[in-house]
């Protein structure tokens, strides 16, 4: 059941399909709209206007029939031709203007509404990402906005207009004569039951086309990506997605073409069961005329009256399903927007103009699964729509079997050897200022854990993180991104120029530092041989470029962002020997004077550090210099002669 009034009663054969509309919800999208008060106002008395001229028409016609052709009156003839012409034409206009306002109103709600929830959206901890679909996130920006934009522009003008229309027909009806308006409005029931039927069977259809839109969707989304594209190619699938995806258009095709035809017949079927009451009016109107009870020009106005009556009943009628469908689109975009952010800032968060770049770690333990639920999106129902949680499986339900569990992976892949309950264990060192730190370890022991929680893409479990002697969670989270800067494991790029990505980092570069920072990571060359130079596009993810273009182009990035503290996650994974050691060259002079985080496993970018720092299995095993950590021959000794002697071998 519906909350509020009884009209809030939403018909539906399935009980389960039953959107819940609150006052809460309908108090909340007016909120919204009170920054348009004026532009309502202005809709309400166009929706009059609209409806009175709507009813000039019958009565100039029953005019022109009783008075001005019984009495030959050619100049009142005259006047009501024009009266005739006026009248929709001044109809016209007010519905272009009340056009005008609504759309003015739908399309300032929703932009208010769309910024709100993409500035939500981009403050949400990292934590909440890795757990929702990009998919559910498109959807609720783009088709869920949407349908909240029909619930102002169409569903609430709607049903204002319609009712306005229906009250004041009814009124002008029974004013002229009550027995005529009795007599047409009893073949009413008759229409609005199967106008109900007709409207949940549509609505049924509406939402199954929906699902495998979805489906379809998600498909072209999951295999027409550079990388989806490439798996397709690689394992020959080329003929298999083409048939399957045929399939699903296939299924679109049909329920498009069923929905077509039952709206159609409703249509007609609704058109027929008018003409039942027009005609009753007419032949018993049409008889007391003959006996002199009526006269001519007042059956025909009634006839025309009925015409509009009708109409607006049968819209009423399926009001309640429209209107349910476009305000739960409401509820799934503040659904996000209520969202609590997991990495947020306090009141009166510090800000700080100068940073040393003094980072300590203070018996910090982390595990990706927090002992506290995190935010995530629910599964809501539009008005009934199932989410697609599989892409290529058959399901209809689109669910392909198991659910996913929610992703709580660490970002970087553990060995069987490396599993555990938490990815940090009682974390604890120092860096001084200026001072290069490395992190050695196994695969999945760790390293990123710890650079992702400096910029606080994520927060500790217990123990905290000082910079410069304050709490991460006290300082300004500004000035932990105009700090810090990183490059990543994963290099990503926007669908953009090389340019355009370089000044990313600092939007006022001029073009002398951008070549600068460029040239300091050994890109400049490559980059000036392209025929657009720096307007060259780079793909989708960077993928017209190699790994390696990739990593110095974000190396690049980062320094022409100038932090204070440098983090590096394997930075120069993608390098051959000779571009490394240019790299590792400017990256010297980079990081000089700098709070420098290294992630490697090559021993020429372990060898400078002032201090490596080995991780097994979430926790600091080892702390010192590279000969002091051979001297002690634990693990960085042993990882030393599997891996970083083999390079050095190679090396020569």
């Amino acid at each position: 059941m519906w909350h509020g009034s009884g009209w809030f009663a939403f018909i539906n054969s399935n009980a389960e399909q039953r959107p819940r509309v609150s006052w809460a919800l309908v108090r909340r999208v007016l909120g919204y709209a009170r920054p348009f008060r004026l532009h309502i106002v202005l809709v309400l008395v166009g929706i009059l206007l609209s409806t009175l001229l709507g009813l000039v028409t019958p009565l100039l016609f029953r005019q022109l029939l009783d008075v001005a052709l019984p009495n030959r009156d050619s100049a009142q003839l005259n006047l009501l031709a024009v009266g005739i012409v006026i009248v929709p034409l001044l109809s016209a206009v007010v519905v272009i203007f009340q056009r005008y306002l609504t759309a003015s109103i739908g399309e300032g709600v929703i932009y208010h509404l769309r910024a709100e929830l993409y500035a939500h959206l981009v403050r949400m901890a990292l934590r909440f990402f890795t757990q929702t679909r990009t998919g559910e996130l498109m959807s609720r920006l783009n088709n869920d906005v949407v349908g909240a934009q029909s619930a102002i522009n169409t569903a609430v003008v709607n049903l204002i207009a319609n009712t306005v229309t229906v009250i004041f027909t009814l009124a002008v009806m029974f004013a002229l004569e009550w027995r005529l308006t009795l007599l047409g409005i009893v073949v009413v029931p008759l229409f609005l039951l199967p106008a109900r039927r007709i409207a949940v069977r549509l609505r049924t259809l509406a939402r199954d086309q929906a699902e495998q839109n979805a489906r379809m969707n998600a498909m072209m989304s999951e295999t027409l990506n550079v990388s989806g594209a490439l798996l397709v190619k690689l394992f020959g699938r080329v003929s298999e997605e083409s048939d399957r995806f045929a399939g699903r258009a296939a299924r679109v095709r049909d329920i498009g073409v069923t929905r077509a035809v039952t709206g159609t017949a409703m249509f007609l079927s609704l058109g027929l069961i008018s003409s039942v009451g027009l005609a009753l009016v007419y032949w018993v109107g049409g008889h007391l005329a003959l006996s002199g009870v009526f006269t001519p020009g007042l059956i025909v106005a009634f006839g025309l009256y009925l015409t509009q009556l009708y109409g607006p009943l049968q819209s009423l009628a399926a009001a309640p399903v429209e209107f349910a469908s476009a305000m739960v689109s409401f509820e799934r975009v503040f659904e996000v927007i209520d969202l609590p952010r997991e990495i947020d800032e306090k009141p009166g968060a510090l800000h700080l103009d100068q940073v040393r770049g003094d980072v300590v770690f203070e018996d910090v333990s982390f595990s990706y699964e927090p002992g506290e639920p995190v935010p995530h999106l629910s599964e809501v129902k539009r008005g009934g729509h199932e989410s697609i949680r599989a892409v290529f499986s058959d399901d209809e339900n689109g669910k392909g079997g198991h659910a996913p569990a929610p992703l709580a992976a660490a970002p970087e892949s553990a060995a069987l050897s490396q599993a555990r309950e938490r990815a940090l264990e009682n974390v604890t060192f120092h860096i001084a200022p200026g001072e290069l730190a490395a992190l050695v370890g196994p695969s999945g022991a760790g390293k990123t854990t710890i650079t992702y929680l400096l910029p606080r893409l994520y927060d500790p479990t217990s123990g905290r993180i000082l910079l410069d002697g304050h709490d991460l969670r006290d300082l300004a989270l500004d000035t932990l991104a105009r700090n810090i800067g990183m490059v990543t494991q994963e290099t990503y790029l926007f669908h953009d120029t090389i340019r355009t990505n370089l000044i990313y980092a600092r939007p006022d570069a001029t073009d002398a530092e951008i070549e600068a920072a460029a040239r300091a990571a050994n890109i400049h060359d490559f980059i000036a041989g392209l025929p657009d130079g720096y307007d060259t596009i780079v793909g989708e993810r960077g993928y017209r470029l190699s790994g390696g273009e990739k990593q110095r182009i974000a190396i690049a990035r980062v320094i022409l962002k100038d932090p204070r503290i440098l983090v590096l996650d394997e930075a120069t994974s993608h390098l051959d020997s000779q571009s490394e050691a240019l790299i590792q060259a400017a990256l010297e002079q980079v990081m000089q004077n700098r709070t420098s985080i290294v992630i490697a496993h090559r021993l020429s970018t372990i060898l400078a550090a002032d201090k490596i720092l080995v991780i097994d299995r979430g926790r600091i095993v080892e702390n010192g210099t590279h000969e002091e950590l051979l001297a002690a021959g634990g693990l960085y000794a042993r990882l030393y002669e599997t891996q970083f002697k083999r390079e050095t071998v190679q090396d020569t």
